[in-house]
């Protein structure tokens, strides 16, 4: 079953026309957030989908994992010198230790596009607590026995292919979703906001607020005003 990550149609032809259309009274809100749980810049960006939901609680939150990291190159200690810079995220002795060691977030990725199908209100949750699992406590989250503590802290029961070597169907098919956003905003960079209001899009550049999270909220309702 594939999970429920599907770019709705009419996103898609938003994106590509260029027309303009009056708002409706009743807005529909979604965020499109396309990160790796183990890139450095998307652990950044993360407290920004934070304050979004908790500003828009009527917003719907689509977290699309890239698995970028796959074994064979990490981001290395100049991303995290340069995410230190820009905001408040920190990151422990443990992992700076390993910090050009390899990454392998395959794993994640099928643990979070499982989630979507079968518990996506605990996705955003799952999310920050395997971020703070692999920056805080260097945790490498590469084997099954490493996502033991958040399968029970958030009473989770993936299926053993979540944890194989390989993708899974469900986060190939995310995958797919991916690079239909990517072709059509042209860039393959992570990490990505978008935010849909009604057939709306709002590109949040997310480096403008890493150092304060709650400027993002405000642009947003300067935005979702002028729409």
């Amino acid at each position: 079953m594939s999970a429920d990550f599907s770019i709705p149609e009419d996103l898609l032809t938003t994106l590509e026309s260029t027309a303009d259309e009056p708002a409706s009274d009743e807005v529909t809100l979604e965020l499109y957030f396309i990160y790796d749980s183990h890139c450095p810049w998307s652990y950044a960006a993360t407290p920004l989908v934070n304050v979004i939901s908790e500003a828009f609680p009527e917003m719907k939150i689509n977290l699309m994992h890239c698995a970028h990291f796959n074994g064979t190159d990490s981001a290395g200690q100049e991303q995290v010198d340069a995410v230190l810079k820009l905001s408040a995220v920190k990151f422990s002795k443990e992992h700076i230790r390993y910090v050009n060691s390899p990454k392998n977030a395959i794993k994640t990725a099928n643990l979070m596009a499982w989630m979507q199908s079968k518990q996506p209100n605990k996705l955003l949750p799952v999310l920050n607590a395997l971020q703070k699992a692999h920056f805080i406590d260097g945790n490498p989250l590469d084997c099954k026995h490493d996502f033991n503590n958040i399968v029970e802290q958030f009473k989770l029961s993936p299926s053993n292919k979540v944890f194989k070597d390989e993708l899974s169907s469900d986060a190939e098919f995310v995958l797919g979703d991916i690079t239909e956003i990517q072709e059509l905003i042209e860039t393959t960079a992570f990490p990505v906001m978008l935010v849909m209001a009604n057939d709306q899009g709002i590109f949040i550049d997310h480096s403008q607020y890493l150092g304060q999270p709650l400027e993002v909220v405000e642009f947003l309702k300067r935005e979702m005003k002028s729409l």
